[in-house]
């Protein structure tokens, strides 16, 4: 039965908790409380586990992206290949618009339905791997890419979700920054191999490639990712443990070790009364063997139907950080496709007139600007988010994840008006390249810093959350991007690449409402009776 939920009986904290141990010399407490009796909680695995199962995710979403350029759920080497087979093939774009005797738009359009299929798809398989789990839906989704290219993806929304089943908040920015740089290198890297390979050979081999990259890893899916959903729930109800109200522990080197910590000396939260909850083990449970971790079987929840869990997410649309975080990446992602549908018509045609190998190079640049976003939406705000918390008692908050937004706000929209000018004015190739290595900043350290900020407001409903942020963007990046050949044809690239500047800014600058009043907003939006 339906039934509507605060936010607020799941997670009393609403985002705000106690980082650091103040009293006991600024200790880290680890979110979310691993549970100290169970071996196979996902956030005590040993970290080449974790690693292993982060790499496999992101090799999905990477091949998959690239092979299907021309016609998710756990692994970060999936993420990148499902880029990879979709977006490979846009140096062909010029080559195979002559060939079939397609207009610039039709041809872009071998990239534009992808993007719509691969978020609307999120509605599909994120409700399925939250019933049933996400290692069956994980296996199936990567042995349905292998054989079939055109197909829906789970990936982002779901690899996203694994990363906050396998790390602690003081280092999710950090991996769901090297998770996007698997996204958005597939994007990148895909295009930038295809050229070479359309050149030598055909770019039918690209997507034999492709074949051979998502069959090895569907056999690494299928043998070295385990379940990684996990009931915790007995343990983020109760308060967040701080030096003054909550019993706080050292965690020992074994415990850190087993529990994949970093290496300096952690404190764990500890609530005080966990024996109450269904859920709790008082005693030490058996570690799980491999072969029982190979098992696609995990259990599917008592408290709920299936059809509940394809209604849950839709309800959480109408909190603020939702939309802001869809919206933010929905036009991080159109502006850096817009460039890589449009550059071979560029690049290919008088005066340039590039072979499509070289025309493959400007995927140079915007690697390296998805690898500067990565580092700034990742590991920069992840310390400067550590750093804020010890200013104020060790209290973190969810707010300072959006903090350096600023910088993406100035980088991106600069890069739109270089772009837009180089072409329209004939400039050096060099004002292109840098033109969209900047935009490409945009593609990750936005999407990072702000499904961080989503994943610690809303942690119990992270995956549901995510789906919509990443389903939603994808369809709102289809509709600017239907119209973006007409545009830069009717308009011309400064205008069309001017327009798209100034919206990018119009966008970020909805961060500041949550900057300035998050707490207070999370707080209100925590009571509204929306969460089934």
């Amino acid at each position: 039965m339906v039934q509507l939920r605060c936010f607020d009986e799941l997670d009393i904290t609403e985002g705000t908790v106690q980082l650091h141990d103040e009293a006991d010399g600024g200790r880290l407490i680890l979110h979310p409380t691993p549970n100290p009796n169970d071996p196979n909680d996902p956030l005590r695995w040993p970290r080449w586990k974790k690693h292993t199962c982060f790499t496999a995710v992101c090799a999905f979403t990477w091949v998959a992206r690239s092979i299907s350029y021309c016609q998710h759920v756990a692994d970060p080497f999936i993420s990148f290949l499902t880029n990879y087979a979709i977006g490979g093939l846009s140096p062909a774009f010029y080559e195979l618009s002559i060939q079939f005797g397609k207009t610039q738009t039709e041809t872009t359009a071998l990239l534009l339905w992808p993007i719509l299929v691969l978020g609307v798809f999120n509605f599909l398989w994120v409700p399925l791997a939250n019933y049933f789990g996400k290692r069956p839906v994980f296996v199936f989704a990567s042995l349905l890419l292998c054989v079939c290219y055109l197909w829906g993806s789970s990936t982002e929304a779901l690899g996203a979700a694994i990363v906050n089943d396998l790390y602690f908040l003081h280092e999710r920015g950090n991996y769901l920054g090297l998770y996007m740089n698997a996204i958005s290198g597939g994007n990148t890297i895909g295009p930038l191999i295809c050229g070479f390979v359309i050149t030598s050979l055909s770019w039918r081999w690209h997507k034999w490639m492709a074949f051979i990259f998502t069959a090895v890893n569907w056999i690494v899916v299928l043998l070295f990712v385990p379940e990684t959903r996990y009931d915790r729930s007995y343990l983020e109800t109760a308060p967040p443990a701080s030096s003054s109200s909550d019993s706080v522990h050292a965690a020992s080197t074994d415990e850190e070790n087993a529990m994949g910590a970093p290496a300096e000396k952690v404190v764990s939260s500890k609530p005080e009364d966990m024996s109450a909850h269904p859920a709790y083990q008082p005693d030490q449970i058996p570690k799980k063997t491999w072969r029982q971790e190979l098992s696609l079987w995990s259990g599917v929840p008592k408290d709920t139907n299936l059809l509940t869990m394809f209604i849950r997410p839709f309800p959480l649309i109408a909190y603020p950080p939702i939309i802001f975080a869809f919206l933010a990446y929905a036009v991080s992602l159109a502006w850096v496709v817009a460039i890589n549908i449009l550059n071979s018509f560029v690049l290919q045609t008088p005066p340039y007139s590039w072979k499509p190998s070289i025309n493959g190079l400007i995927n140079i640049p915007g690697l390296i600007g998805n690898i500067i976003g990565a580092f700034l939406g990742g590991w920069l705000v992840d310390r400067y988010s550590d750093w804020r918390s010890k200013k104020h008692n060790g209290v973190f908050q969810p707010e300072t994840r959006l903090h350096l937004l600023w910088i993406p706000g100035f980088i991106v929209p600069a890069g739109c008006l270089v772009f837009g000018y180089g072409v329209q004015d004939t400039l050096n190739w060099t004002s292109l390249f840098f033109g969209y290595g900047m935009v490409a900043i945009g593609l990750t350290s936005v999407p990072v810093a702000t499904m961080t900020y989503v994943s610690d407001c809303y942690l119990p409903v992270n995956a549901d959350a995510l789906l919509l942020v990443n389903g939603l963007k994808n369809i709102v990046a289809f509709g600017f991007l239907q119209g973006v050949v007409p545009w830069v044809t009717t308009a011309g690239y400064v205008s069309t690449f001017g327009t798209q500047a100034g919206v990018y800014v119009v966008i970020l600058l909805l961060a500041a409402p949550l900057v300035l009043f998050g707490q207070q907003i999370r707080h209100r939006v925590a009571r509204w009776k929306l969460i089934l």
